[in-house]
């Protein structure tokens, strides 16, 4: 599983022109899931997400998690984060989930953050979305499950 976490001012989701899914300070958050992912693995990437503490405190340090500065989610799903470009041109994505497993694990998160998160927000599993953000820094983290 890999996160791509983006500190963001503002960040919204669009599908066909409409807003679906915006929210003010806090993350967006790109989400991809591979086949050997589970819910126990979802727990830990969430557990992570959640505890970093990557606002600024009042002297400049990354010192501060969402929840000490009221910061808000917006979760969106993106198997692209899996593509394979080693070899020609054209990515690979036969290392991303399946649909079927990648949509369960993106509604388990969303549950899962919404009880520690007030807000949460998200974009819509398999669609043509237009994503806009202020990255806040510019400050952008990837998490890969393989690594916790």
């Amino acid at each position: 599983m890999k996160f791509v976490i983006q500190r963001v001012t503002e960040s919204r989701v669009k599908v066909a022109g409409e807003v679906i899914g915006e929210i003010g300070k806090g993350y967006m958050v790109l989400i991809g899931v591979a086949d050997e992912d589970t819910e126990a693995i979802a727990d830990k990437m969430v557990r992570k997400l959640i505890g970093l503490r990557i606002f600024e405190d009042s002297e400049g340090k990354t010192n501060l998690s969402l929840e000490q500065v009221g910061g808000s989610l917006l979760l969106i799903s993106q198997f692209t984060l899996y593509a394979n470009c080693k070899k020609g041109n054209r990515p690979s994505f036969t290392q991303a989930g399946s649909p079927a497993l990648g949509e369960a694990l993106y509604e388990y998160i969303i549950r899962k953050c919404k009880e520690e998160v007030p807000v949460v927000e998200k974009g819509s599993f398999g669609a043509e979305m237009q994503v806009e953000l202020v990255n806040d820094g510019p400050f952008t983290i990837v998490l890969d499950s393989d690594e916790l």
